[in-house]
């Protein structure tokens, strides 16, 4: 089975929810510059969710890279993910309506919680369906960092109904962890081409 209608459908996606985040942005009536400092929560929102939205394809566009076929449960495993991203929109302006208020923020992490969960699953399914020596083994291997995201998550969601704003501050945490490019994949298969070109 071809993998690209999957990357173009997942592609489609992603883009369709950063556009419905972004027209729950509504612009003041007035014309001042003071009439957008209500809105900071929801642009601190968007902002953070437009950034993490922003690693998941950037991630998902690596790691199909990387792989060679799919079968039916990969085509599941990428829906469960795209499932929980499409809730982000609506986590996304909740918390940001609530000016940060304890449920909305921890609604907001166990969304994230659920995306990470259900891509180390995708990971997981596609590893299956790939030999233990595939590009895709290789370059994925232990993913310390998707585990590491899905622990911090964990603590971080009881923790908004104490300090909701240290929640929001572990959640751009995990964000800054994963804006640091993860090369595996680039390298492994940089690695490769110049081992088959030799």
């Amino acid at each position: 089975m071809s993998k690209g209608r999957l990357e173009a459908f997942s592609d489609g996606v992603m883009a369709i929810i950063i556009t419905i985040m972004v027209l729950e942005l509504r612009a003041p009536r007035e014309a001042e510059l003071t009439a957008l400092v209500p809105l900071i929560p929801q642009l601190l929102s968007y902002l953070l969710s437009f950034v993490f939205l922003a690693i998941y394809w950037n991630n998902h566009h690596h790691l199909w890279q990387a792989v060679q076929c799919v079968n039916g449960a990969v085509l599941w495993a990428n829906m469960h993910l795209l499932f929980w991203l499409s809730l982000v929109p609506f986590a996304t302006h909740w918390m940001g309506e609530s000016a940060f208020a304890e449920w909305p923020v921890a609604v907001y992490g166990i969304v994230l919680l659920m995306a990470a969960i259900a891509y180390f699953i995708m990971t997981r399914v596609l590893l299956a369906f790939h030999d233990k020596d595939s590009t895709l083994a290789i370059a994925l291997g232990a993913d310390f960092k998707g585990k590491l995201s899905v622990l911090i998550y964990i603590a971080a969601i009881p923790l908004a109904f104490v300090q909701p704003y240290a929640s929001c501050g572990i959640y751009v945490a995990v964000a800054l962890i994963w804006l640091v490019p993860d090369r595996r994949i680039e390298t492994t298969l940089h690695d490769r081409s110049d081992a088959e070109g030799s």
